[in-house]
């Protein structure tokens, strides 16, 4: 007798775990192409151990970087969609050239300050938030780049040095405007660029010195300059079934994780620069602070259509978005 109550009891106790959930462990994939050390990267591995501790481990996110799954920024909203991933995170200007409306982030200076760029993503956010609902997903949380500058192989000290770069650019704005600038421009990912900068063939990257430093970029371009182009977003996304399967417990997680997520990622962008900066000197870059006022005036000039051709091609919300914006 005694032995079948003690069975009783082991059995009560496991029913009792189970209905609290305790054994109904869910794990959603989550991927980025950048690297854990870069501000994404840090934003996911942020994600997902909130998620953990919110749902007190029963929602685990499986996370990737580097592109090691083989998804680039631009194709994350598919990625996410068809379910390749539950989740991930991808620059805003890569998902632009399928969806011009998240080049709002990455047009050349119109947020060139922090305070900036936290209006201009509020005004979007709602934009975003649609456009991805249409896509069967939910968007997660922002995180902010530092201000994009141009790392390239020698010092850019005069318009002339400008129009050498053969340069990777990450959107096709900023591909245009440095065309028109005089130089020669590709809009590529980060992941096959490294090989051609490797090569030769690339002698210069926009990128922030977030995006450079997690690339090790100094080892061939071990020169910045510091043109504050923009300071773009990188988009966070979960598919909606994958989020409509769980629990409300596991949602509340979920929702928390990201909300907290967001906040932390935008705090930790105030002193991100600094940090940055003296990690690039620690391996050799020279950050050129003072820009010739030449080269300032030929990139401005070269971007001067960047905000009508992007109010063109993102449509009606897009004249709505920069409005609102300016009023913050």
């Amino acid at each position: 007798m005694q032995g079948i109550s003690t069975l009783r009891l082991a059995a009560g106790i496991a029913m009792a775990f189970i209905g609290h959930g305790a054994y109904a462990v869910t794990t959603l994939t989550m991927t980025t192409e950048y690297p854990a050390t870069s501000m994404p990267g840090q934003g996911v591995s942020t994600f997902a151990e909130l998620v953990r501790a919110k749902s007190a481990g029963n929602v685990v996110i499986d996370t990737s970087f580097d592109a090691s799954k083989g998804i680039k920024s631009g194709d994350m909203i598919e990625a996410v969609e068809t379910r390749k991933v539950d989740a991930g995170d991808a620059f805003a200007g890569a998902l632009a050239t399928k969806y011009p409306l998240f080049g709002v982030s990455s047009l050349p200076f119109l947020a060139d300050s922090l305070s900036k760029a936290r209006s201009l993503n509020k005004a979007a956010r709602p934009a975003y938030e649609k456009l991805l609902a249409a896509h069967g997903q939910k968007l997660l949380y922002t995180t902010p780049w530092p201000a994009s500058g141009i790392w390239s192989k020698q010092k850019i000290d005069g318009v002339a040095a400008l129009k050498g770069l053969s340069i990777r650019t990450y959107d096709a704005t900023s591909q245009d405007v440095m065309q028109k600038a005089g130089a020669r421009a590709q809009n590529i990912s980060f992941a096959d660029a490294m090989p051609r900068i490797a090569a030769g063939d690339v002698n210069a990257v926009l990128s922030s010195g977030d995006g450079g430093a997690g690339r090790k970029l100094w080892e061939h371009l071990p020169h910045f300059a510091e043109i504050n182009y923009a300071m773009p977003i990188s988009v966070a996304t979960m598919n909606l079934k994958a989020y409509q399967a769980l629990d409300a417990r596991s949602r509340k997680a979920i929702d928390q994780a990201a909300a907290q997520t967001e906040a932390e990622q935008w705090k930790r962008i105030e002193g991100r620069l600094q940090q940055n900066y003296a990690n690039m000197r620690k391996n050799g870059v020279a950050i050129n602070s003072a820009v010739p006022p030449a080269v300032r005036k030929a990139l401005k000039d070269a971007s001067a259509d960047s905000v009508n051709a992007w109010k063109t091609a993102a449509g009606p919300e897009a004249a709505g978005i920069l409005k609102q914006a300016a009023k913050r």
